[in-house]
């Protein structure tokens, strides 16, 4: 049976995707930082694991990621101070990537945001500017590993019913950049099983097209 882990393993993405994994027939392990979340984690078919990634060693987290076949990077310091933010999503992603070198897990997805980049354009004085540095370094430094990488780049995330309709790497924002975490789920679940999706940037929002047509639109 292949083993996925997921890191943060509570939030809505991750919870969704844990749902759709293990009725797939997936072994799923969650990831968290509150034991409190175990009962949830549970509920959606995965197996919680509490480790705070934030506060882990790479070695510590490698030992998390042990005997998996892949892992999606699902976590996120939720807004924050920026110095939280940069500690989780830029450090402790970062010390992810290593750890899933270490343990010998070459496959990893990791959910970023549509337009994530060095050049995203958010002012310093925004609130959301440290967000947009810490994804920017932690994907730059995904794509430098020898990892099979995908990066997801889901637009503005909502909690709309996922259609399992998107439009990839749309050229321009002419019909907006809403995501219902739900489709965000199947399309991580989706590219789990594409190899060919491996050291792709996969920018979507949601659309017309089903899932796996939008997928086989890459290739």
């Amino acid at each position: 049976m292949t083993r996925i882990a997921i890191i943060g393993g509570h939030g809505k993405v991750a919870l969704e995707l844990s749902r759709i994994l293990s009725a797939e027939g997936f072994d799923v392990t969650s990831i968290i930082r509150n034991p409190d979340h175990r009962e949830d984690v549970a509920a959606a078919g995965a197996t919680p694991a509490v480790l705070d990634v934030e506060n882990s060693t790479t070695a510590e987290i490698a030992e998390a990621l042990r005997n998996h076949d892949a892992v999606v990077w699902s976590a996120g310091a939720g807004g924050g101070s920026p110095d939280r933010t940069y500690a989780v999503d830029r450090d402790a992603a970062i010390r992810s990537m290593d750890a899933a070198a270490l343990a010998d897990v070459g496959r990893y997805i990791m959910v970023s945001y549509f337009g994530a980049g060095p050049d995203h354009g958010v002012p310093a004085d925004n609130g959301f500017f440290a967000y947009a540095e810490a994804k920017a370094a932690a994907d730059a430094y995904l794509r430098g590993t020898q990892l099979d990488w995908t990066i997801l780049g889901p637009g503005a995330l909502t909690d709309g019913p996922g259609n399992g309709l998107i439009d990839v790497n749309p050229a321009d924002a002419s019909g907006g950049q809403e995501t219902a975490r739900a489709n965000v789920a199947l399309v991580a679940a989706a590219v789990l099983g594409l190899p060919s999706t491996a050291g792709r940037t996969i920018e979507f929002r949601d659309g017309t097209l089903p899932v796996a047509a939008a997928l086989e639109h890459l290739s």
